[in-house]
């Protein structure tokens, strides 16, 4: 797996992903592959300035790479004649204790996402929604979200700092790191007490379909953004990222990314896929459209979006690869619009995921 910053003609294992102008092929396709490459294009874009100063959340560590796993060694008593200490199909043999079915449990976890609001409204007030479907919806299911690219976007369930609970979106841009929007890990003028600043976890399920859960999941409570969100709330520096205590992205992948020219976003199609809030919980929905126009730190498109998209990648799709150009983060009537990924965003996303 190849952690290069700018792109190679070999890097990243290739996908057998099929192409129409740089959209996605339609899900029930074959779509296989490793990752991306980690890196993008040559930065052309604005220059970083004062309001891209990354900012961690208190007690944030650097990596926090771990197995995630407990260690024992294999061996000891089965505890088969049903004495105090023994195990039972991985259990701890506990008198009436039953294990509930997994899928149950599942359901019941997707039931309750269903209840649950998305977190651009703990900033921004509740709907009209942030993220908007334009015109007629014409987004399409992903079914098969435990393959390449799917497998990289991930359903996020946010526990804020007075406890509330939203939903969003993240993408593996590295194997312990994901990208999102600012407003996700970091809420500001809630009016709620207690409740602004730094989410206090986030759990992150990737490749989520529904009640499966293809990857498991991890929760985090490491998380980055930038002094031009966490102190002016400007809509510019509305992006962050979630470190994972875990190697995770090593089994899905990640996206590459990169700052571009005004001309090749102009002439790119913008990809989404992420995890609505208006349709069934936990499932990941896709839709693509042109870049209609840009700002200089602002990409606009008309893509199809909807609550809990906040923090989708906004990805370009060139020789097979996909690289990233911005992070979705806010709605309008005419075009939709994601933070764009300048050279200052870029460093900081190549810092983030070291």
């Amino acid at each position: 797996m190849r952690f290069s910053l700018h792109v190679d003609d070999d890097a990243g294992a290739q996908s057998s992903l099929t192409q129409a102008g740089g959209v996605e092929e339609p899900p029930g396709s074959n779509l296989h592959g490793g990752p991306a490459v980690a890196g993008g294009g040559r930065s052309t874009a604005a220059e970083a300035d004062g309001g891209d100063t990354s900012i961690s959340s208190p007690g944030a560590s650097g990596a926090g790479i771990g197995t995630g796993a407990s260690e024992e060694q294999a061996g000891g008593d089965e505890g088969g004649d049903g004495q105090a200490g023994g195990t039972a199909g991985g259990l701890e043999d506990v008198e009436a204790y039953h294990r509930p079915d997994a899928e149950s449990v599942a359901e019941a976890v997707a039931e309750a996402d269903d209840r649950l609001p998305d977190i651009g409204e703990a900033s921004f007030g509740p709907p009209p929604a942030l993220e908007a479907v334009i015109g007629t919806d014409d987004r399409v299911r992903i079914s098969t979200t435990s393959v390449f690219p799917w497998r990289v976007h991930a359903s996020l369930r946010i526990t804020a700092n007075d406890g509330s609970q939203w939903i969003g979106t993240g993408w593996f841009c590295g194997p312990h790191t994901l990208v999102t929007a600012g407003h996700c890990v970091f809420i500001k003028n809630s009016g709620v007490p207690n409740r602004d600043g730094w989410v206090r976890s986030m759990t992150v399920i990737p490749g989520r379909n529904g009640a499966q859960q293809p990857f498991g999941s991890v929760v985090s409570t490491n998380f980055r953004t930038v002094t031009g969100w966490s102190n002016g709330g400007s809509q510019e520096y509305d992006y962050g990222a979630i470190i994972l205590p875990t190697n995770l992205g090593a089994s899905t992948g990640w996206l590459g990314f990169g700052a571009y020219s005004d001309a090749t976003l102009l002439a790119s199609i913008a990809n989404i896929s992420g995890y609505p809030g208006d349709k069934p919980a936990g499932t990941q929905w896709y839709h693509a459209r042109k870049v209609t126009s840009v700002a200089p730190r602002k990409v606009y498109y008309d893509v199809d979006t909807y609550g809990g998209q906040s923090g989708s990648a906004v990805y370009r799709v060139a020789d097979g690869q996909r690289y990233a150009i911005a992070v979705h983060t806010y709605g309008g009537g005419t075009a939709n619009s994601g933070t764009r990924i300048t050279s200052g965003v870029y460093n900081n996303i190549v810092a983030w995921k070291a």
